[in-house]
């Protein structure tokens, strides 16, 4: 007999349907491909309206920062000649504090617009505080899903202070213990409550990031003259890549490169419930950036808007200890204190800048909000509580769920480039398996996949003889 997960998830097609207001199906052209495009385009707004409403909801138009101390930091142990000039963009002066009020204010303004009485979301945090502050501008009602402990009850610092924004704001935030009902619970909640799905992954969420990129590229055509040569982004379940390479390019921006960011926390099983506390980041790492890459269907919608892998010219790691370590250095340096989801992204512009002309320009596109639990001093107390060892040295010797590692001196933070080809080949590998057995990908399928892993016809085509002779 299936189970209650499989039976509320065989729904989830049905269910969001309602909750959305989307049909998925509309968009569908074989078990492979679908039109992506055609369903970016189905919620209806320009970007010109995005950009009206999230005015309207106090978000976006965030300061863009040149940071020149961090940049004569890098040119100091720099070859002559290097050491590109870096910017972050602060997206911590949002109305909940990162850019995740972006992705919020357009399905909360979908919801409000279509008459739904409330909104529900699964989330770690920092997109549940975004949507709790927009429900509450909007008076809608609102349940924030989140994982929140391991089987003991023993939560992150990061994660409970984030539950305690979002009840803040007047969410009701159902907290689960480390597992895979995170989404079916949401579904649960849609299904009862008639709510509107204020999914990550849909197209208004999406959308609403595209103006990150857009205003990126705009703000250094203004301060530059040119659009910034690279953009770095911390990557997560994609939309944060996603949204703004596609708001970079909305705003003729095609030649900057696009540079996913982030932490190793490879070894550790995120649906683990030992492991679940023994990882000092709950977003911005490889257990959800490379799961999601190389499969983003495994969200609560049909189709995920999300689909990084499009988008990304490179993937960077870094380790938890570089991470602590710019986080401090952003602090005494520039004055901005801020917390460790877009530190990610600047811990792997430092080490890219640092190999980059001295001409270049690299934008770190958000920062987030910290304090309490979110603090980064709050996370290594607790991490040592895990008996996990924190100790300055070789970030090279960091090992997650063991040791965190802080370099000592800023020459030491070197990112490593994540294999793309293999994200790729990963990617068509899950494609096939999720085709009914036997099914012969076509023409249309191969020029869909090929799309969607940012590479052509010819390596789809390899990749996919060579998992029928595996």
């Amino acid at each position: 007999m299936a189970s209650a997960f499989d039976q509320i998830m065989a729904r989830k097609g049905e269910i969001m349907l309602r909750a959305l207001g989307m049909d998925y199906g509309d968009f569908e052209r074989s078990p492979i491909a679908f039109d992506y495009e055609g369903m970016m385009e189905a919620h209806g707004y320009s970007i010109d309206q995005i950009i009206a409403i999230q005015a309207a909801a106090g978000v976006g138009n965030t300061p863009l920062l040149e940071l020149r101390n961090i940049t004569d930091l890098v040119r100091s142990y720099s070859e002559p000649g290097h050491g590109a000039r870096i910017f972050v963009k602060d997206e911590a002066a949002n109305m909940a504090g990162s850019f995740k009020d972006r992705r919020a204010s357009m399905s909360i303004h979908a919801a409000a617009e279509k008459g739904y009485a409330g909104v529900i979301a699964a989330t770690s945090g920092n997109y549940g505080a975004a949507v709790a502050s927009q429900a509450a501008r909007h008076n809608l009602n609102c349940i924030i899903c989140q994982e929140a402990f391991d089987s003991a009850h023993v939560g992150q610092p990061e994660i409970i202070e984030k539950s305690r924004i979002c009840e803040a704001f007047g969410a009701e935030v159902v907290q689960m213990t480390v597992g895979p009902e995170l989404f079916s619970h949401m579904l649960e909640l849609l299904d009862e409550t008639g709510y509107f799905a204020a999914s990550l992954y849909s197209t208004f969420g999406i959308s609403g990031i595209e103006t990150l990129g857009y205003e990126v590229a705009n703000e250094m055509m203004a301060l530059t003259g040119a659009p910034p040569t690279h953009v770095v982004i911390t990557h997560a379940g994609g939309g944060n890549t996603t949204g703004t390479a596609r708001g970079l390019r909305r705003a003729g921006a095609h030649g900057t490169e696009v540079i996913s960011a982030s932490v190793d926390l490879s070894g550790l099983h995120m649906a683990s419930d030992r492991d679940f506390n023994r990882k000092s980041f709950t977003t911005g790492h490889t257990g959800f950036g490379v799961p999601f890459a190389t499969w983003p269907d495994r969200a609560d919608v049909p189709r995920n808007a999300a689909r990084a892998l499009r988008y990304m010219d490179r993937y960077l790691t870094v380790t938890q200890g570089e991470v602590f370590y710019v986080t401090e250095a952003l602090a005494k340096l520039e004055g901005l204190e801020r917390g460790p989801a877009g530190n990610t992204a600047m811990a792997a512009a430092i080490s890219l800048a640092r190999d980059l002309p001295a001409d270049a320009t690299v934008v770190v596109q958000e920062t987030e909000y910290t304090g309490a639990g979110k603090h980064h001093w709050a996370q290594l107390n607790f991490a040592r509580e895990q008996g996990i060892e924190v100790r300055l040295g070789d970030p090279r010797e960091n090992k997650p769920g063991t040791a965190i590692v802080i370099p000592e001196k800023p020459e030491q933070i070197r990112a490593i480039d994540f294999d793309l080809v293999r994200l790729r080949s990963s990617y068509v590998r899950n494609a096939l398996s999720h085709a009914p057995e036997g099914y012969v990908p076509t023409a249309d399928d191969i020029a869909f996949l090929a799309q969607d892993t940012n590479s052509d016809p010819e390596f789809v085509e390899k990749t996919i003889a060579t998992l029928k002779e595996a």
